[in-house]
């Protein structure tokens, strides 16, 4: 009995130092992973630059048709008759350029490091769900691409939001008719970050978080979902396996990130309305 006992507790401390791996079985498991975490780095550092150059690109075409929405949403009735009522009249009195691209100066300071981040956070969103559900043979399902695509929307409202804030104050202070000497209560994006700061604090500046978030996160859900399905879609298969190749042209990669668009578009406008608005009401109140 005695004997059993005392050699229990050995046998014990055997097996666990058994399941010990040794210096050299450790080493060689990290060099194993590392290849891994590498490449999980440079994908999403890939991801970071690519979301940055496209947001660029998606403010130069994409801003005159916001400012168009923007102020077809927040002035009165009877204002503008169609968008193309607001473009003719908005030209005529701001010209061509502070016309169509009135408040741009926030988006463009704000939209590489906010695409960025958005791209990045997808990146990182399906590395996520990869590592806590299961993934089928095919790649991610459209259910765990659109939940990667909500995550990515999580950082990204740090930053959208004080610039979405900025953009409308700015873009709605030029639907005001000045009086002969009258200034603009704001003169730039600066400007409104600094009178708002004063008046309330980073509170004030954040004002309006949550509906961009909840703009955001199906918007995203659904932009990314459609534009993965879509390029499966559109991807020559390969003989051999049946499986979409990967391999886009630019015009295929295009229409992808067209037909997504939309998909998020609609998934996040009747949000939008209600976060416009909100982020309008200090301008109007003080203009």
């Amino acid at each position: 009995m005695s004997s059993s006992s005392s050699s229990s507790p050995a046998e014990a401390v055997s097996q666990i130092a058994d399941k010990i791996p040794s210096s050299q079985e450790a080493k060689e498991t990290a060099q194993a992973a590392a290849p891994a975490a590498q490449s999980a780095l440079l994908s999403q550092l890939r991801a970071l630059a690519a979301g940055g150059f496209g947001g660029v690109c998606a403010v130069v075409v994409g801003h005159p048709f916001d400012l168009v929405k923007v102020r077809l949403q927040t002035a009165e009735r009877g204002v503008y008759s169609s968008a193309i009522d607001v473009v003719r009249k908005s030209v005529a009195r701001d010209g061509l350029r502070r016309g169509l691209y009135a408040g741009v100066s926030a988006p463009l300071v704000g939209v590489t490091p906010m695409f960025a981040v958005s791209f990045w956070g997808y990146d990182l969103g399906k590395q996520i769900v990869g590592g806590v559900s299961t993934v089928g043979p095919g790649g991610l399902s459209t259910g765990q691409l659109a939940a990667a695509g909500f995550l990515s929307a999580i950082p990204m409202t740090a930053i959208t939001a004080p610039f979405e804030r900025v953009k409308v104050i700015l873009q709605v202070q030029g639907q005001k008719q000045l009086a002969p000497g009258e200034k603009p209560k704001y003169s730039g994006g600066l400007d409104v970050v600094r009178q708002l700061y004063r008046e309330g604090g980073l509170r004030s500046v954040f004002r309006g978080s949550a509906a961009t978030l909840a703009r955001d996160g199906p918007g995203s859900a659904a932009y990314f979902a459609a534009y993965e399905v879509i390029k499966r879609k559109l991807s020559p298969t390969d003989p051999v396996t049946g499986k979409p190749t990967g391999q886009l042209s630019l015009t295929a990669v295009t229409c992808a990130g067209a037909g997504a668009g939309e998909e998020g578009l609609v998934a996040a406008l009747a949000v939008e309305l209600a976060d416009d608005t909100s982020n309008c009401d200090v301008a109007l109140g003080g203009l």
